[in-house]
This record gives structure tokens, sequence and C-alpha cells, in this order.
């Protein structure tokens, strides 16, 4: 890296942290200290069931989402449960990255 490169602003936003929250069910994604997304969960026997995303007024359409279904995915995998993925936003990510979670998930029978 030039010395050039080295000055310029970096494009990645770190402004950004997920957490788990057992005791809601969900994962949360903040931006700025500003809850930006939210994705629902049942903790099931051996499985976690994703129900619904939920983007935040203003926050749309900067990828937010696909940053925390990609971290309560991981979390999921590193856990040793398995994936349900009742939520469509959720359904779709895994379809979209199927070498790394298909083997994870259990797709639901009404989906």
């Amino acid at each position: 890296m030039s010395a050039t490169e080295a000055q310029e602003p970096d494009p990645f936003d770190a402004s950004v942290r997920m957490t788990r929250h057992d005791e809601r069910h969900r994962y949360e994604l903040y931006e700025h200290d500003e809850l930006a997304v939210i994705i629902t969960f049942k903790d099931l026997p051996g499985h976690i069931d994703f129900e619904h995303t939920i983007g935040q007024p203003g926050f749309e359409g900067r990828g937010l989402a696909k940053i925390l279904a990609r971290y309560a995915l991981d979390d999921v995998v590193a856990s040793g449960k398995r994936i349900i993925p009742h939520c469509p936003y959720v359904a779709r990510f895994i379809q979209k990255h199927p070498d790394l979670y298909t083997q994870y998930t259990d797709v639901p029978e009404e989906a």
C-alpha cells in the first residue's frame, strides 16, 4: 500500500455493532447506537427458527439486513444448532449462499 492509499478514507464503516438478545428472542444490528435491523427467532431444541427480519425506517437499502443475517446464521452454526428459515429474507439469503448454510438448514415443509 502506498502512502497516498493509506491516507484515503476507508470505505468500511466500523460504526455497526451486532448482538443477540436471548431474552428478546432477536438479533439486533445498531448503526451509530441506533437500532437499524432486527431478526426475530424462536430458540427450539437443537434449532433456531428465524421468523422475521425488520428494517427500521431510515436504514433501508444499505445492506445492513444482509450483515445481520450473516452474523445470525454464523452464530447458529457456531452453536451447533440447525437453522429453520421461516423468515423469507433469511431463506433467500441461504439460497444465495448455499455453500455456507445449506448443510446446516432444515427447510420448513410449507416453504
